[in-house]
């Protein structure tokens, strides 16, 4: 299928940027430029822009022009979607270092956020995500256990959970509630990441519902310099 003029015009600069052929906190090129580079229209070449802003590789600056952004992988909270698509989506090779799937008696934490008993079984899967090679995340997820019966026969079979529980098992993943906080690795921690202890975390812990129900609580340590967050408001209450 042939591709589209402004996401050819999106990928090429996409590319570039992540090539360091646009520094972070330049500009672009005025639109007048890539309209003649690229032999499109200035709604086409708008059109790209929109895409690099809207994924965080670019801001439109009114009067100003078009400043690149540090690239390093944005996830934003407007839309449901895990770390894993997010690195795949900025264009990482994404690989799972370790993963281990186990049953576990559900913790007064893991309790509350799932809305079952202290002490009942869970699944826990515990997994290292490196990008690009480099370890980024430690994850630990934990799932109902009469929702995913046998998950633990498919340990190292799959990168991303949600793609595989929803083709495997047929989830529905409808809405979310993420809590963000700040650490700093321990010794453990620094040791599986490969930085240094103190080195700054982001820790997210998300329940992700079906419809009204919570199906998966996960808690996850990434690199604070690797990963960032963009939050979309709009309109004022």
């Amino acid at each position: 299928m042939k591709q589209t003029a402004y996401k050819m015009v999106y990928s090429i600069l996409k590319q570039e940027i992540r090539e360091g052929k646009y520094e972070t906190g330049k500009l672009l090129p005025p639109e007048h430029f890539l309209e003649s580079r690229f032999e499109v229209s200035r709604t086409t070449v708008r059109r790209a822009l929109e895409l690099l802003a809207r994924d965080g590789y670019v801001d439109a600056q009114q009067g100003r022009g078009t400043a690149v952004l540090d690239f390093t992988t944005v996830q934003r909270l407007n839309a449901l979607t895990s770390i894993t698509e997010t690195l795949k989506s900025k264009g990482y090779e994404v690989k799972t270092k370790g993963m281990h799937i186990d049953l576990v008696e559900a913790s007064t934490k893991v309790a509350n956020a799932l809305m079952i008993k202290e002490g009942e079984t869970v699944v826990r899967i515990q997994r290292v995500q490196c990008a690009n090679e480099q370890p980024v995340a430690i994850m630990t997820n934990y799932l109902l256990e009469e929702l995913v019966p046998g998950i633990e026969a498919h340990s190292g079979g799959f990168t991303s959970l949600y793609e595989f529980l929803e083709n495997k098992y047929h989830f529905v993943l409808t809405n979310a509630i993420e809590h963000l906080s700040a650490s700093v690795t321990d010794f453990s921690e620094a040791q599986i990441l490969g930085v240094s202890v103190g080195w700054p975390l982001l820790i997210s812990e998300r329940v992700t519902y079906s419809d009204s129900k919570p199906v998966e609580y996960s808690r996850t340590r990434i690199l604070g310099d690797k990963y960032k967050y963009a939050i979309h408001l709009e309109g004022r209450q």
